[in-house]
């Protein structure tokens, strides 16, 4: 019970510093990136009117002040109006949320369903035409910038094929193509992974001794490869999904998809500040607990990961 404690202790001040590192840094880019009055008061205004919005904004206080603020706010999960809406920048982010977890998730679900059984498939059929196939897809999965490809599965299946809609949310035929999209690159990298992962389990000398014993080769592969091959997928696929959520930033701009990503693309442009600070704190959230979360999955996978 003890060393749970102190794994879970240690855990939770790993998320605290990693948020506060992540908030911090984006603070400081974002006053270096230019001035937000600029945007909000419009080239035609007088310098009256920009150093009032400026004073209404908080942003004429010196940048030690403005940090302060920030922090003291940001401790009690305040990141302030947005610049443009004048709504709190917390819950706009939180109200688009939903639609990027569910595009994010159903990518999820596409890389593991897909990928893994075809990496398998490429190291049981090594040096035959199904691994060469596989492969290939792998290799030209990595190799198509993500936007590019979803500008043509809406050519094709939206504008030529007219059998998927190209653009906003909805039911699953609105998820599918920018699901894939976003799934691709992906899809590509666990299935390379997973074939090598395969090929290096299947040739280790616990998996010659259960052949030697007369196991079937599906029982060898599923009860004694896979369970070994899974455990550092199970870590590239917790590290991969950092990489989704910075995915779905593009993928929702090419699909109009109502998300944070195009949200934050948005709210960038128009230096609000207090929308982009949430977007970051929120993702980063998302995305350390999930890789805690990882880490507590490797002890279910193997037991002999013990708690420090």
């Amino acid at each position: 019970m003890g060393s749970i404690l102190r794994y879970v202790g240690s855990r939770t001040l790993h998320v605290l510093v990693v948020l506060f590192a992540v908030s911090t840094i984006l603070f400081v880019v974002l006053r270096l990136s230019g001035d937000p009055v600029a945007v909000l008061a419009g080239p035609q205004s007088t310098p009256e009117i920009r150093q009032l919005i400026r004073d209404q904004l908080g942003l004429s206080d010196p940048l030690y002040i403005q940090y302060a603020r920030f922090l003291r706010d940001a401790s009690a999960l305040n990141f302030g109006r947005s610049y443009q809406f004048r709504v709190p920048a917390l819950s706009q982010v939180l109200g688009r949320l939903p639609a990027t977890l569910e595009l994010t998730a159903a990518a999820m679900t596409i890389v593991v369903v897909t990928a893994i059984p075809l990496g398998v498939l490429a190291a049981i059929r090594r040096g035959r035409v199904a691994s060469y196939v596989v492969m290939a897809l792998a290799l030209l999965g990595q190799a198509i910038p993500t936007f590019w490809l979803g500008a043509l599965l809406i050519l094709v299946f939206a504008v030529q094929l007219g059998v998927l809609p190209s653009f906003g949310g909805g039911g699953v035929a609105h998820l599918l193509l920018p699901a894939v999209t976003l799934a691709a690159f992906f899809m590509a990298k666990l299935a390379r992974l997973s074939r090598s992962g395969t090929l290096e389990v299947l040739n280790r000398e616990y998996i010659l001794v259960a052949r030697s014993k007369g196991l079937s080769d599906r029982r060898v592969l599923y009860r004694h490869a896979l369970r070994n091959m899974l455990i550092p997928l199970v870590t590239v696929i917790g590290l991969d999904l950092a990489f989704l959520m910075g995915g779905a930033v593009v993928v929702e701009t090419v699909f109009a998809w109502p998300g944070v990503g195009r949200q934050l693309v948005a709210a960038v442009f128009a230096r609000d500040f207090p929308v982009v600070q949430a977007t970051a704190f929120v993702v980063a959230g998302i995305v350390v607990l999930a890789n805690q979360a990882v880490d507590a999955l490797h002890r279910v996978l193997d037991p002999r990961i013990r708690f420090d």
